[in-house]
């Protein structure tokens, strides 16, 4: 569908081929960016009205956005780029690991800064570490100078290495008292890998900010277990976020056919998979596992139909959407849409799809210095989408 077919479909405002000027609510200062392609007017939603608009384009299968204090922005790109967009020029970041595997769904990953960036200049990252024969699951950090990547260090890498090209998670957040939770999923050919805690597959970690293992993580007293482990029983986690107002830890998983899911983490609790799963197999269309629940393993909070797909995961802070604040915004790859999740005392009582089909697969979505919604989409033709209310 073209940009001017999407623009009427969603109600451009024109009166005798005139186009309007729609007024946008002022935004914070915040990141300039190479283009300011308008992609429609004007997005119509239950409680709030919105443009969309592309800052980045020319992004092959972008991964994760990050926001630097000083309104520079980074970029990931699976094949194994990193892109930095300071004061609306392009660069393309030097000194990555040369043995980033792209394969499927491996390549460059996940992207974070450090809360005091400021202070000490680190910058996370994850990606598929490896080749043809096996790829792990890897954290490194460096530090960000004159458009190359310093200081790199690996500070995390799974145990095990695996056939390259599924399920790697690889979302990255960090907690208010400054730990940083890493997903890795159950890497596609083992599932059972997510109930074994002597098995980074289907975990959630919990590190401190040098890869070091935190006192007082669940599992560090037992010598049957990896210490890093916070949680397990996950499938493919590729959102994750700690709430800004309460610090609760929020996750959503990929299901198989179905089952994919909304869950709050508790430090050391089991979340079924592949034990039990609200999803079906892909070839049988059976119940996948022993059934839906079971006890001592964690319901979700929210099962996702039809499947969403979910990747980018973030809570709407802010004055630019404020009747939004507070709810969760979620990815959808293969559905290519954001859902508005609306929460009451950890109950879904209100959701709604944004922008399906408008923009393609959507990988991540983030808050931004000025208040604003990004949105970076996975196509081989990629983009950085931006959304600001429109009155």
């Amino acid at each position: 569908m073209s940009t001017t077919t999407r623009s009427l479909k969603h109600h451009a405002a024109v009166i005798c081929g005139l186009t309007l000027a729609l007024p946008i609510i002022t935004a914070a200062a915040g990141p300039t960016f190479p283009t300011e392609d308008v992609v429609d007017e004007r997005v119509g939603s239950e409680y709030e009205t919105f443009r969309v608009v592309r800052v980045v384009d020319a992004l092959e299968h972008p991964w994760a956005v990050a926001f630097l204090a000083d309104d520079r922005v980074l970029i990931t790109e699976r094949p194994g780029r990193l892109v930095l967009i300071d004061d609306g020029e392009r660069i393309e970041v030097d000194g990555l690991p040369d043995d980033i595997h792209v394969h499927n769904q491996g390549g460059l990953l996940d992207i974070a800064v450090h809360p005091e960036h400021e202070r000490n200049g680190w910058v996370y990252l994850t990606y598929a570490k490896g080749d043809a024969d096996g790829t792990a699951t890897t954290l490194i950090r460096g530090r960000l100078e004159n458009g190359r990547l310093d200081d790199v260090e690996q500070i995390f890498t799974q145990d095990r290495r695996s056939s390259p090209g599924r399920h790697y998670g690889s979302r990255l957040a960090f907690t208010d008292d400054g730990m940083l939770l890493m997903s890795i999923g159950d890497r596609g050919v083992e599932p059972e890998r997510a109930q074994d805690l002597e098995d980074h597959a289907g975990s959630l970690l919990r590190l401190r900010d040098d890869g070091s293992v935190p006192d007082d993580n669940p599992f560090v007293d037992r010598d049957d277990a990896h210490h890093e482990i916070y949680s397990y029983g996950h499938r493919n986690i590729q959102g994750l976020v700690v709430h800004p107002e309460t610090n609760e830890i929020w996750v959503h998983d990929h299901g198989p056919r179905g089952g994919d899911r909304l869950d709050l983490i508790r430090a050391g609790e089991n979340y079924g998979w592949p034990v039990v799963s609200y999803g079906r197999d892909y070839r049988t269309e059976e119940q996948w596992g022993e059934g839906r629940t079971k006890p001592g393993m964690v319901e979700p909070i929210r099962e996702f139909l039809p499947t969403l797909a979910p990747s980018g995961f973030t809570v709407v802070t802010g004055e630019q959407f404020e009747n939004w604040n507070g709810n969760f915004l979620i990815g959808g790859l293969m559905s290519e849409q954001v859902r508005r999740v609306r929460l009451e005392n950890h109950i879904v009582v209100h959701e709604e799809e944004l922008i399906r089909g408008l923009i393609g697969r959507v990988r991540d979505v983030r808050m931004g210095p000025d208040d604003l919604i990004y949105v970076l989409t996975d196509e081989e033709n990629g983009g950085l989408y931006r959304l600001e209310p429109v009155s």
